[in-house]
Parts: C-alpha cells; structure tokens; sequence
C-alpha cells in the first residue's frame, strides 16, 4: 500500500491535507530551520481537525546535532505531545563527528515507546551517507518497537542529486524499500522512477502550496494531484 505523507503547520493545513487525500501527516514548526518541535497545543488544535495519523518532529535545532539538555527537553517534549495526540514522532542525529548518534536515538526512542518513528534527513547529512544508511537500518532492527521509515533523498542537496542512490538502496530488497520515505526536494517526475524501484511512500511540503510557498496554505487540490499520482504509479 503506497503513503502519502504532507507536512503540516497548522490544523487548516491538517484539514486541506485530508481533503485532498493525503495519508499521513508531518507535524512541525518553524520552516526556516528545516523544521522543528511544535507547540503541543498546536498538536492539540490539529488532531481536533483531522483523523489522519499524525507523526510529530522531535529536533530542538536547524542542525542534525543534539546536547544532553536538548535531548532531555526533547525526551520531555515527546510525552507532552504524545498526550495532545500524536501517533509518532520524526527524529535522528548525528554525532559531532557526522556519523549516526545511536546512543542520543535510542535514547528518544525508548521515550517514544510504543508509538512509531521515523529517522529523517539527518541520514542524507551524514559524513558519509552509505554507513549512515546502513547503520540506520541496523538501529531499526536493534530496537524492540518503533523506526519503520527513514525519510530521506538519497542526498544532502535533494532527490535530483540523490535519485539513483535511493533506486540502489531499494535494489538492497524488499525490506530496506519499505523503509525508505523519499522527500526533500521530491518532485512528480520522480515518483515513476522510484515506484518502479519498489519504494512507494512519498513525502511533500512546499508541493502542495501554491508557488510553492511555505507562507501559503495547502491546497487539496494539489493534495489529490499527488495522490492520483503515487496511486498510478505504485498501482
């Protein structure tokens, strides 16, 4: 079953993600830095508007690096939002050498107990982005409960310069495919290529605003365009 997944900033953008057809939604604040925790009564407000599942970032900084103290605040975050209704959560680090930071990822992940996670792009950032993805996907199968997608674009500048990594991850089989969420810089025509890779969750922001504009609202329209489109292509 192929994923759609819209990042939403408020509960209109909750609403017009579901008009349109939208699968899940990404929780976040604050655009500029790439996204991070929001407000838990801004989770609160959203979940009222919409019954679709609603992951919820986790990063306290524009960077994929996190202190003792932030981590704790996140760890504290986590509950907060998990009360005001989250379904899961989007997180993961990198240590200050940029290589994956399993001891600050698991830590948030034993928080996040039970509800499902996804590793985000801080994979792609990585100072070398082949151990990267083979150590997340080794954390993945060293925790009892949780990651069970990397959102990535296969590179640091997006999935036109990452496509033909993410089509060699999904070639590694049927597992690591079903992992990869593809987003940061995804655009239409690339969908087709990567369905017929095997990867079928997909990942939009910016796509589905007018002008592609985080200033603007999401429009369900362009919501339902993309949505006839992951249908189409992953059939």
């Amino acid at each position: 079953m192929s994923l759609l997944e819209v990042i939403a900033l408020t509960a209109d953008d909750a609403r017009a993600a579901q008009d349109g057809g939208a699968d899940r939604i990404e929780v976040v604040a604050d655009m500029a830095a790439d996204g991070l925790t929001p407000d838990p009564h801004v989770v609160e407000a959203i979940r009222a508007a919409t019954t679709l599942p609603m992951r919820v970032m986790l990063r306290a900084n524009a960077g994929f690096r996190t202190t003792g103290a932030e981590l704790d605040r996140l760890c504290a975050a986590a509950s907060d939002l998990a009360a005001a209704g989250a379904d899961g959560f989007v997180f993961g680090f990198l240590d200050p050498s940029g290589h994956i930071d399993a001891g600050a990822t698991g830590k948030l992940a034993a928080t996040a107990g039970a509800l499902p996670w996804t590793f985000h792009r801080a994979v792609d950032h990585a100072a070398d982005p082949a151990q990267a993805w083979r150590a997340v996907r080794d954390l993945g199968a060293g925790l009892d409960a949780g990651l069970d997608t990397v959102l990535t674009a296969g590179a640091a500048r997006g999935v036109d310069a990452g496509l033909d990594t993410l089509v060699r991850r999904a070639a590694e089989g049927p597992a690591p495919a079903s992992m990869i969420m593809a987003g940061g810089g995804l655009r239409r025509r690339h969908v087709a290529v990567l369905a017929a890779a095997g990867v079928d969750a997909f990942h939009v922001g910016t796509a589905v605003r007018h002008a592609g504009d985080w200033d603007e609202p999401i429009d369900p329209d362009l919501v339902r365009e993309w949505r006839t489109l992951v249908s189409a292509a992953t059939g």
